[in-house]
């Protein structure tokens, strides 16, 4: 396995540019909490193609840099192991030279990272990297093979990959887990496994052979039921006769025999028919007598309308005329209560300003109310004529805004007023009520355009939904749903199909009541699981399909006819009492009330006298005008009346005259189909046999089918039997039984010389097996004399027991290693069973792990171990550190700042990390110290 040498960050984390010699036995990081000791080790990892730790990625130190491009390069050995140039750890990589540069670029692609790897003969900067072509890179699949072709093995990448604090976590491994990972280790494991695969591929030849076996047995049973098809082969040629007979004699002569008689049955029903139509045709003369009759009447009717039109225009004039004439002393009149009401307060000033005052009020009070009638109806005659030219309700302005928008986006779509319509009107204010939150809605065409309809909805404040997936309504809606109530022609939200499908329309509150569930009613009572609540919507404002349109524009005729006549109302109201006003104030300023009632005494006596006359003639005028109105009305009835019966009675002449004028053409159409049929049965009677066609040959075909549908029964009965039974139908039976005799001789022949075959394989892998079991068990002594070796290093006994391996799956699998250390003479403790305090697990796991990497035969190799000295003494540190360096290979360890110096004494580099300063973009540069220049232990 290869050695670090150096290595050089660019951009990582808060490094800006940092390069660290590496070429020493052991390496310490050293560097207070937070300094970037780990981040350190995360490189190197994320360098090797392996996980950071404490769950961080090399994405997270690639976005604290804030830089598009973070680099990782390392300089490693690699000189060959022994004589051969082939022995160099990156051979199989073709890089012979004795420095190897290894390099990760992490690039910033939209808004990921991706890493990228490189792998080159001799020293290459990061700016000659950065030159090198895209087909150099890779990525970290293919790095992580090359990397295991040159010693980095799954397995030491575990090792590698361990976090900080989990230095200890191989002493929890169970016995069988760590020999496991001693087997990884050494690459015996990877042996274990192709016998697995061979013993897999063996059970798998098995199998086959079993198939195989099934095969022939089913050949065999194949062959004897030969004999079986021999003896059907005359009961199959007796049936093609039978089907044979029965489609070229029977079927064809009884359809001949059966379309004959329908014929002769279709021309006296088709004589019926004529008799019949000659019959309707007759009455069409009494039905043109009653239309006559209907005619007149609506004439008269018509005529007697317009009579009583003039009679009531005329009693309207005499009525206006008598109205006309009873005013002035009505206003006469009115004007002689006013100035003795006036006259009486007139003396007393305090009374008379007290009449001022009511006066004024009124008058404000009424100009308010004037005003508040006058705005409404500017605002419903501005919305009666913004509805004219259009086909529906206009939207509000914020929906026209951000539908402007839409389109200027480019951005196809519809709001859902645009696309349902109320198909029955009786429910349509129970729909108005319950789509009325969701009138606005916007249904997108592409969903491809959600992000950019957000965005607009966003900017413009829209405050309906914006929806992109949306489905069809369905063909069939459930019945009695509110759903089936409307006619829906593009794209809605699916969950308002399942709401609108889910709603029961029911006639009324009492109905459903009893009903329970999800209904409304409709005057747009709504109950759902929350409770009931009125979802009515007035008229003028209806939203959906054409006729809210009408609803609308009546509703706003109807509130302007209101607003008209309030406003007349309250004009006359103004007048009268801005005159009563302006008389008191003139009985302010002197003029006496009094003096004019004594001048005009005269005048208001006679208008006394005449007001009774003239109103009485006014009474007579109404009375005579609204009778006048009432027959009107019932003459309007009568001939509306007159005119519907009219119509109906010349629709129900037009639909006879169209069903005798259709009856003719399919009488015509009848008859001359079924001449064609006489003709062609009397053709297809000369192509028969005359036997065929004789009457006692008919009768007999009848007693024996019934009639052709038996018959052509009977032919696919015997078709399926054809169809679906085994019959024989090669006459070369004999040799093609003699060829399967041979066949199946063959096959059992090759059947018995692949059960020899798999017999052969399966020996001689039980009996590698078996010999490789010896490679095992001196991998475990082995391993056993290294933990025994490195224990005495540490001042520990440690022992390992040899685990019991033989050439039987049970025992492999069940196997484990089992290690028993003794500190200070105080009793054997195992791996993990919870006596040992913290710095014993922490010597236990060291034993353990550099165990594995200590090769007497291969030196090399490196280790990352986080924090090893936490929980050891100054004894136990100076110990881990002697047989650290005994190991001859390469370790990376790391340490908090300490004021215990016996933790670098093993160190020839100790690298000295320190804290970024608060507003500081990079942290400090990484100080490097050096012991003098020695042999290394692994040159």
């Amino acid at each position: 396995m290869f050695h670090l040498q150096s290595l050089e960050l660019l951009h990582w984390d808060y490094c800006q540019r940092v390069s660290m010699p590496l070429d020493g036995a052991i390496i310490t990081i050293a560097g207070p909490n937070g300094s970037g000791k780990t981040t350190l080790l995360d490189a190197m990892r994320t360098l090797l193609g392996l996980e950071c730790s404490g769950g961080r990625t090399f994405r997270t130190y690639a976005r604290h840099a804030n830089a598009e491009t973070a680099w990782l390069r390392a300089l490693v050995d690699n000189r060959p192991r022994g004589r051969q140039n082939s022995s160099r750890p990156f051979g199989s990589s073709l890089l012979y030279a004795d420095q190897v540069t290894l390099a990760c670029r992490i690039e910033r692609h939209g808004g990921d990272w991706q890493r990228r790897y490189v792998m080159v003969d001799g020293v290459h900067e990061i700016e000659a990297l950065a030159s090198r072509p895209e087909k150099d890179w890779m990525g970290i699949e293919a790095w992580k093979r090359r990397l295991e072709a040159a010693g980095l093995t799954r397995a030491i990448g575990r090792v590698l990959a361990l976090e900080q604090g989990q230095t200890d976590r191989l002493c929890e491994l169970s016995p069988k887990e760590l020999l496991r990972l001693v087997f990884e280790v050494f690459g015996d494991q990877e042996v274990l496994d192709r016998y697995d695969q061979a013993r897999s591929h063996q059970q798998q030849l098995l199998k086959e052979v079993e198939q195989a076996t099934h095969e022939l047995s089913h050949t065999q049973a194949q062959l004897s039921d030969l004999a079986n098809r021999v003896n059907s082969y005359q009961q199959y040629q007796l049936r093609l006769k039978e089907r044979e007979r029965l489609a070229s004699e029977v079927v064809p002569v009884l359809q001949w025999a059966e379309g004959r008689q329908r014929t002769a049955q279709s021309l006296r029903e088709l004589h019926r028919q004529r008799l019949f139509a000659a019959h309707d045709q007759r009455h069409m003369a009494d039905k043109r007598a009653e239309l006559h009759r209907l005619f007149e009447a609506q004439q008269a009717a018509k005529q007697k309308l317009l009579d009583l039109e003039s009679e009531r225009k005329a009693a309207r004039a005499a009525f206006d005329a008598a109205r006309e004439s009873e005013r002035p002393f009505e206003l006469l009149a009115k004007r002689e209560e006013e100035l003795k009401t006036l006259a009486a307060v007139e003396a007393d000033a305090q009374e008379l300003t007290q009449r001022l005052e009511s006066l004024a009020s009124q008058q404000h009070g009424l100009r308010e109310s004037f005003t508040r009638a006058n705005d409404q109806s500017r605002k419903a005659q501005a919305a009666l004529e913004a509805m004219t030219g259009q086909r529906l309700p206009p939207p509000p302005a914020e929906v026209t805004r951000f539908r402007r928008a839409l389109d200027e986006a480019g951005i196809t779509h519809h709001v859902l007023a645009d696309c349902i319509d109320i198909a029955d009107e009786t429910w349509r204010a129970a729909a108005e009520g319950m789509l009325r939150p969701s009138r606005w809605v916007v249904v997108l065409a592409h969903s491809s355009d959600e992000g950019r309809a957000f965005s607009l909805a966003s900017k413009e404040r829209y405050r309906h939904y914006v929806v992109a997936d949306a489905e069809h309504a369905p063909a069939v809606a459930p019945k009695d749903s509110l759903l089936a109530a409307l006619k829906i022609n593009a794209k809605v939200p699916g969950w308002m199909l399942r709401q609108l499908g889910g709603i029961r329309c029911v006639k009324d509150t009492e109905a459903g009541a009893r009903a329970g569930g999800e209904w409304i009613t409709p005057d747009a009572y709504y109950r759902d699981g929350r409770g009931g609540r009125s979802l009515w919507v007035e008229p003028r404002e209806y939203q959906f399909g054409v006729s809210a349109m009408e609803s609308r524009r009546k509703a706003l005729e109807a509130e302007l006819a209101r607003y008209d006549g309030e406003l007349t109302r309250i004009a006359k109201e103004q007048a009268e009492v801005e005159r009563q006003l302006k008389d008191a104030q003139r009985a302010a300023q002197g003029h006496k009330a009094a003096k004019e009632l004594s001048e005009r005494s005269d005048e208001f006596a006679e208008g006394r006298a005449r007001l009774p006359a003239l109103r009485q003639a006014r009474i007579e005028a109404s009375t005579r005008m609204g009778a006048l109105e009432q027959e009107h009305d019932r003459a309007l009835t009568q001939s509306t009346r007159s005119e519907r019966d009219y119509e109906a009675a010349q629709g129900g002449l037009k639909a006879s005259e169209e069903n005798v004028l259709r009856v003719q053409r399919e009488h015509e159409s009848r008859r001359q189909d079924l001449t064609l049929a006489a003709k062609a049965s009397r053709e297809a009677r000369g192509n028969f046999p005359a036997s065929w066609v004789q009457p006692a040959k008919l009768q007999a075909l009848r007693d024996e089918f019934e009639n052709a549908k038996q018959a052509e029964i009977a032919a696919r009965h015997v078709q399926a039997e054809l169809d679906t039974g085994v019959w024989e139908t090669d006459p070369q039976v004999q040799e093609r039984h003699a060829r399967m005799s041979v066949s199946v001789l063959e096959q059992s022949t090759q059947l018995d010389d692949r059960r020899a075959s798999n017999e052969m394989a399966r020996i001689a892998a039980f009996n590698a097996r078996e010999r490789y079991i010896d490679v095992l068990r001196a991998t475990v002594r082995r391993y056993k004399k290294n933990v025994q070796e490195l224990g005495e290093l540490a001042g520990v006994l440690a022992q390992a027991e040899l685990p019991h391996l033989d050439n039987d799956d049970t025992v492999l699998a069940q196997a484990g290693l089992h290690v028993k250390f003794n500190f200070d003479g105080k009793g054997e403790v195992g791996l993990n069973d919870g006596e040992a305090s913290g710095g014993q697990q922490v010597l236990k796991s060291l034993i353990l792990l550099v165990g594995l990497m200590k090769d007497d035969d291969s030196p090399g190799g490196f280790v990352f171990i986080d924090e090893p000295f936490a929980h050891l003494d100054v004894r136990n540190i100076q110990l881990v550190g002697h047989f650290l360096r005994s190991t001859r290979a390469q370790y990376l360890l790391t340490t908090p700042i300490t004021h215990n110096v016996e933790v670098f004494e093993p160190s020839e580099i100790t690298l000295v990390t320190s804290k970024k300063s608060r507003g500081e973009r990079w942290a400090p540069p990484i100080a490097v110290l050096a012991r003098r220049p020695e042999k290394a232990l692994y040159d």
